[in-house]
């Protein structure tokens, strides 16, 4: 199974189907999908059909997943499966910057001297490689470690979050590989 298709079907995993938590930020949701991508995805041509979300395919899904997440974060890129899913789980459950961030933050804690920009650049992919290849579980780890202080962040700053924190403990506590 390639990379994309191994984190695709792990994300899936715990976003499930449809969703209009009136607590959730994201809003209105379908397979992890915000009604906002959904709909730009419609505009752009990414995917076609009905344009109530409710109805978004998991085949729909995986184009959007594949042209707006895995590309743009060039997660084709990072040459271990367990480390390209979990950066891709992180950046579809907060965001691709806030995924970079986590990643470049987790690098910087294992001794690189990265800008935390957000941005998918060449020193942060070869810093990437280079903990692959010296230590994955660290990398692994801090990865996991990172997301879960955003979580903490989240509920400090907004009491009406912790409502997601169980889910949210789950979704780090399910990526043990590495």
């Amino acid at each position: 199974m390639d990379s994309f298709e191994y984190a695709f079907i792990k994300t899936l995993s715990t976003e499930g189907g449809y969703s209009d938590d009136p607590f959730d930020k994201g809003g209105e949701t379908n397979w992890g999908i915000t009604k906002t991508v959904f709909e730009d995805a419609l505009k752009r041509g990414i995917i076609s059909g009905t344009s109530d979300i409710r109805f978004l395919t998991i085949a729909q899904a995986r184009a959007i997943y594949k042209i707006d997440y895995w590309f743009p974060i060039k997660l084709d890129m990072v040459l271990n499966q367990e480390i390209a899913a979990e950066i891709f789980d992180t950046a579809v459950n907060m965001g691709r910057s806030r995924a970079i961030k986590i990643v470049q933050e987790s690098l910087n804690f294992l001794g690189e001297k990265l800008d935390v920009d957000g941005i998918i650049g060449k020193l942060t992919l070869t810093a990437i490689q280079k903990w692959i290849n010296k230590d994955v579980r660290a990398l692994f780890i801090c990865l996991n470690g990172f997301q879960f202080m955003k979580y903490v962040d989240i509920i400090r700053n907004d009491s009406s979050q912790i409502r997601f924190s169980r889910g949210w403990t789950k979704r780090v506590q399910g990526y043990k590989k590495g």
